[in-house]
């Protein structure tokens, strides 16, 4: 009868599969699992020695909250609908027609639960049975306060009483900026919460700072002192996360659940540094990115290099749990979702079937109106620049950042910037750029200025590869700038992109 009890118990354990997803807020590669030796993120270490550590991970959009609707839905942002910021004027929204995550598992009977930043809406279409974020709460208490994520993730614990599998999703609100809306705590919040006169304390966290002069530059970030002291306070806060990471791993392990769970660590875009967030250069898109199963454990600590997209989580968590993707309709015309599972992955490097990746952007703040589309392999890379006779826009909290000042005001002052790019390079953009990522990893050389080398073909092929993926995600900017889109009435069942004789004429170039 012991031996039965024991086998039960093991099979039961085996057959319980929960999913924790944990998403920093503008992180970048600033971790030793991806080189940087400076920054210090022991627990970020740990959980990647358990993991697949994806080399070429990117998001598919990069801002906050249509990065943030690609990973709950699987669906580009131009394809859900939450083409800009969510929060305050900007009141973007995703379609109510969409089938979000969330959704599809609280209708598996899956217990859902949300801890920190959530950023999307409507909440009837990223519904969670359990939700503790900025529409309840001070988004500083549960976004970088750990010692109340903390509580607030031992909450859900307690509430999650029953039987049911779960999905905890954690949205961490380090390192974001917050000079813009909260400038007595600093550039990144790095005060908040350190013990100092007015700043209260988080009593989890120990504090980390870091000297400037030792801090890792990356290529695409001026290397001056307000550059070095930004990036310092970065560091301080992206201590934070990992301090906070370590919380949430031990309640779960706490929970019983530390040998159950498939967890996830990403962030939703690029760091808020000039050529990072808000662009789709590699700088801008590229994400870290660890996929941990207690159940597919033989590439424990290994690196994949195979391209990965955002919109591979829905994808690997329908699998994990063994869920169908709905069939529905979206706007009229059937949702067919891009991404891929990567459960296989976490077994052995694949040889084929992950060899692309896509992205697009249409706006971050509600006056930033830069739409972008891009198809990625492993060597090449295509951007589109929809709009590009526009100068490309700088968000309102990375407009006052010390590092942007220093390097507008080097700009206007006619000294050098120690930037790789001029600031009228980087606002004014050619409609097309084709970079080969292997030879010229910094993006700095636009082959579509050297066609006649060679790359004529390569240009053509990439075009063509995502021009379908336009239509198989319904975009609806499939024939800007340069004409006008008619898919109703009688173009209904035949969709046709008509010049609108603007000058433009990009549509037969070559």
């Amino acid at each position: 009868m012991f031996i039965y009890l024991v086998l039960i118990t093991i099979f039961t354990n085996i057959d319980c599969k929960n999913v924790l997803v944990l998403i920093a807020d503008d992180a970048g590669f600033e971790t030793k699992v991806y080189n940087n030796t400076v920054c210090k993120t022991p627990n970020l270490n740990k959980l990647a020695e358990k993991s697949v550590i994806f080399r070429n991970a990117f998001t598919s959009v990069s801002s906050c909250s249509p990065s943030r609707s690609v990973i709950m839905s699987g669906l580009p942002q131009h394809q859900n609908g939450m083409y800009g910021l969510h929060q305050g004027y900007h009141h973007f929204m995703s379609f109510d027609e969409v089938q979000s995550l969330p959704l599809i598992l609280k209708n598996n009977n899956i217990h859902t639960g949300i801890v920190g930043k959530k950023h999307v809406g409507p909440s009837y279409v990223y519904p969670f049975d359990f939700a503790e974020t900025e529409e309840n709460h001070s988004i500083l208490q549960v976004g970088r306060n750990i010692t109340y994520m903390k509580h607030m993730v031992r909450k859900f614990f307690h509430h999650h009483n029953d039987s049911r599998p779960f999905f905890l999703y954690i949205g961490f609100h380090d390192p974001h900026r917050c000079g813009h809306t909260n400038p007595q705590y600093g550039a990144f919040c790095e005060k908040f919460g350190n013990g100092e006169p007015g700043m209260g304390t988080i009593p989890d966290w120990k504090p980390v700072k870091y000297d400037s002069d030792e801090v890792e530059v990356p290529y695409f970030v001026q290397d001056t002192p307000a550059a070095r002291q930004d990036l310092a306070k970065q560091y301080t806060t992206i201590s934070r996360l990992d301090q906070g990471i370590g919380l949430i791993l031990e309640e779960l392990k706490n929970a019983g659940h530390d040998k159950d769970t498939l967890i996830l660590y990403s962030s939703d875009n690029g760091i808020p540094f000039i050529n990072g967030r808000t662009n789709l250069y590699d700088s801008g898109m590229g994400e870290p990115f660890l996929v941990s199963s207690p159940y597919q454990t033989k590439r424990n600590g290994q690196v994949s290099d195979i391209l990965v997209s955002h919109v591979d989580i829905v994808p690997t968590i329908l699998d994990w749990f063994n869920i169908p993707y709905p069939s529905y309709k979206l706007n009229k015309k059937i949702v067919k979702p891009t991404g891929k599972s990567l459960l296989p992955v976490l077994n052995s490097e694949p040889h084929s079937g992950y060899e692309t990746v896509f992205a697009s952007h249409n706006l971050h703040e509600v006056t930033m109106y830069y739409p972008m589309r891009v198809i990625r392999n492993q060597q090449f890379k295509l951007i589109q620049n929809i709009n590009y006779k526009m100068p490309f826009g700088i968000d309102q909290d990375f407009f006052i950042s010390d590092s942007f000042q220093d390097l507008l005001n080097r700009t206007r002052s006619g000294i050098p910037t120690h930037w790789f790019k001029t600031l009228k390079e980087y606002y004014y953009r050619q409609y097309w750029e084709l970079y080969d990522i292997k030879s010229d990893p910094k993006e700095t050389k636009n082959l579509m200025n050297h066609l006649d080398s060679g790359y004529k073909n390569v240009f053509l092929s990439l075009k063509t590869k995502l021009l379908q993926w336009q239509n198989v995600t319904s975009d609806p900017w499939i024939c800007a700038p340069w004409g006008v889109l008619e898919d109703a009435g009688s173009y209904k069942k035949n969709p046709q992109c008509f010049t609108a004789d603007n000058y433009l004429n990009l549509h037969e170039e070559l």
